[in-house]
């Protein structure tokens, strides 16, 4: 039987066991080495640092499956509802009718991780701004009023009036409606020492009937 040569490794053995030919390694001079490639023991991991595609995913559009849920986006707020204007104005108090403020969730909205004032509170600040100045314009106590305003402690009182008794919080539209109250009037928040919140139903006629007036108690003075 012919010996069948390999390139590479072992010679095959005879069919009386006894090696066809000499192996490479015992025919090659000293001081050379085998010049083909070797098979190597030592196993060989790859780590990959590409983002894993999400599952199911089809021309590169996500599944709606992904790891990441999708982010609920706010259920849109109502428009503002604009009540009848009703506004008394004496020396020492000031009563006007308002619309009800948006929600704490429709007051703000976040812009490049800054909490802003949302286009709804934007509108109803302008709105009470705006009825503010046609209140004061058409009053003969509106340089007396505000001169004591800025002078003396006050006290406000809100009465929120809702179109459901269990959706609405008063805590919520406090401090947007005393904000705009304050700005539109020229007047510095921290002249009110007392805060007075009531919460009505109205189902077909939302909106605040909001009084600044002097404070019956002065706080004592240092």
């Amino acid at each position: 039987m012919a010996p069948i040569h390999r390139p590479y490794g072992r010679p095959l053995r005879t069919k009386h066991g006894e090696d066809s030919e000499p192996s490479l390694n015992s025919s090659m001079p000293a001081g050379r080495h085998r010049t083909g490639p070797r098979p190597s023991k030592v196993p060989i991991r790859t780590t990959s640092y590409r983002r894993p595609e999400a599952p199911n995913s089809t021309n590169g559009i996500p599944s709606s499956h992904s790891a990441h849920p999708p982010v609920r986006p706010k259920p849109p707020q109502a428009p503002l509802h604009i009540p009848a204007t009703a506004s008394t104005i004496t020396a020492e108090q000031l009563c006007i009718t308002l619309p009800v403020p948006p929600s704490i969730n429709h007051q703000y909205a976040t812009v490049n991780g800054r909490r802003i004032l949302s286009s709804s509170g934007r509108a109803f600040k302008l709105h009470v701004g705006q009825q503010l100045w046609l209140a004061l314009s058409q009053s003969a106590h509106k340089q007396a009023l505000l001169h004591r305003f800025r002078t003396e402690p006050l006290a406000l009182s809100i009465r929120f009036y809702f179109t459901s008794p269990l959706r609405r919080d008063v805590d919520g539209g406090l401090k947007i409606a005393q904000d705009a109250l304050c700005e539109g009037i020229g007047l510095n928040d921290n002249r009110i020492i007392e805060t007075h919140l009531y919460k009505d139903l109205d189902r077909t006629n939302p909106r605040i009937e909001v009084s600044l007036s002097l404070a019956a108690h002065s706080p004592p003075k240092d």
